[in-house]
C-alpha cells in the first residue's frame, strides 16, 4: 500500500470527495477519510440496515487495514470461523481448517455499525439518494457494486435458523453452482449461493433456493432449508453481474465490486471490499490536498487495484470452473487447501 505522507497530512485538505454508493467500500473509505478531516458527501441508493446477496465471511483481512480504515471496532466482537466442511450434491466429500480464522457478521449489522461511525465521523451522507452528479466528475468514486452487465450467475441468499451444519463453514457444490452456509450474530446463518441461470426453473421468492438446490444435487440441505425458520425480509437476489474485472472507464474511479468481482467461493470479497478502499485512500488525500490531478489519482488507484488483485483474480478464474464438474470431487476431497488459498488472497 502507499503510505500517507506527512506533507500530505499537513495540508488543509478542502476538496470533497463524493461517493456513489454506501456499502463496505463505500462507508469505510467515507470513515477514513474523515480521520483525515477529508469533506464526505455520500450517497446510497437504498437506507440502513437492509440485507444484502452476501457471503457474510471475511477472510484473509488484515488487523492493519481495519486499523487504517478506522473500522476496527465495528468488527471487535463478531464470530471467528476457522472450520469448513465440502459437499458435492450430498456427499460430504471432506473437512478442514483455515490457516487463520475467518470473521462473520451479517451486513445487516456491518453496514449499520458503519453507517452510524460514518455519520459520527462527519460525513455528510444522504440515504435512498441516486448520485447527483456525473461519474466522471473530479473527485467521485463509484462504489455502488456490480455494474450492471449481461451475465449468466444468478446469487441467492437468507437468514435461517434450525439447521446442524458439520463445521463453521459449508459449501455445497454441484454441476451449476455452490452455496455457503455459515453462523452469522444472534443464532441466525446464512446462507448464500451463486448459480447458472436456469430458465426452467419457475419458482419465486425465497423457494428459488431450494429449487436451486435440487436442481443442483443438494436434495438434503433443500430439504433442511424449506422446513426451517426464515428470517423476515432476508431473501435477496442479484442476477445481471459477470466475474473478475468489471469495464474500466477513464477517469472514473471504481472500487470495491465496481472494479472486480471475485467468486465468492473465495470468502475474499468482503475482504477486497475493504482492501480497495485502503489503496484509494493515500491517492485520494493527494488530491484533497490539491497535490495531484483527478486523472492521476484515477490511473494510479486503477493501477494499484490492479496490481494488488492481480494474482487472486487469475487464480479464482482458473479454480473457479472446476467447481462445476463431477471430475472435481477428487480434488475437492484430496487436494491441498493452505497452497490453494494462498493464491487466492
Amino acid at each position: 500500500m502507499a503510505r500517507l505522507s506527512t506533507r500530505a497530512s499537513l495540508v488543509q485538505l478542502n476538496r470533497t470527495i463524493t461517493i456513489i454508493g454506501g456499502g463496505l467500500t463505500g462507508l469505510s473509505l467515507a470513515i477514513a477519510l474523515r480521520k483525515h478531516r477529508i469533506p464526505v458527501q455520500l450517497h446510497e441508493a437504498g437506507s440502513y440496515p437492509r440485507h444484502r446477496v452476501c457471503g457474510e465471511f471475511i477472510s484473509g483481512v488484515s488487523r492493519e487495514t481495519l486499523e487504517n480504515l478506522g473500522i476496527s471496532a465495528a468488527l471487535s466482537d463478531v464470530l471467528t470461523h476457522q472450520s469448513v466442511c465440502w459437499f458435492f450434491g450430498d456427499q460430504k466429500l471432506r473437512q478442514t481448517k483455515l490457516q487463520a480464522p475467518a470473521l462473520a457478521i451479517s451486513r445487516f449489522l456491518l453496514d449499520q455499525r458503519l453507517y452510524e461511525m460514518a455519520i459520527a465521523s462527519g460525513a455528510d451522507i444522504h440515504t435512498q439518494s441516486r448520485h447527483t452528479t456525473e461519474v466522471d466528475a473530479p473527485g467521485t468514486v463509484r462504489a455502488s457494486g456490480r455494474i450492471p452487465s449481461p451475465g449468466s450467475w444468478i446469487g441467492l441468499k437468507a437468514h435461517i435458523k434450525g439447521l446442524m451444519p458439520s463445521a463453521n463453514l459449508e459449501m455445497h457444490s454441484g454441476p451449476i453452482g455452490y452455496l455457503g452456509i455459515t453462523q452469522v450474530e444472534n443464532g441466525w446463518y446464512n446462507a448464500c449461493g451463486l448459480f447458472r441461470i436456469d430458465r426452467s426453473i419457475k419458482a419465486k421468492q425465497e423457494a428459488l433456493l431450494p429449487a436451486y438446490l435440487r436442481k443442483n444435487g443438494n436434495h438434503l440441505l433443500a430439504n433442511q432449508l424449506q422446513f426451517a425458520e426464515w428470517r423476515d425480509d432476508s431473501f435477496s437476489a442479484v442476477a445481471g453481474f459477470s466475474l473478475g474485472n468489471q469495464r474500466p472507464t477513464p477517469v472514473v474511479m471504481c472500487l470495491g465490486d465496481s472494479h472486480a468481482i471475485i467468486p465468492p467461493f473465495t470468502g475474499n470479497g468482503m475482504t477486497m471490499a475493504f482492501e480497495s478502499a485502503e489503496i484509494a485512500l493515500s491517492h485520494l488525500i493527494h488530491y484533497a490536498a490539491d497535490q495531484i490531478s483527478w486523472d492521476k489519482t484515477c490511473k494510479l488507484t486503477d493501477k494499484n487495484l490492479n496490481k494488488h488483485f492481480r494474482k487472486r483474480l487469475t487464480a479464482s478464474r482458473l479454480i473457479h470452473p472446476l467447481l462445476f464438474h463431477s471430475a472435481s470431487r477428487h480434488i475437492l476431497k484430496h487436494a491441498p487447501i493452505s497452497p490453494i488459498l494462498s493464491l487466492l488472497r
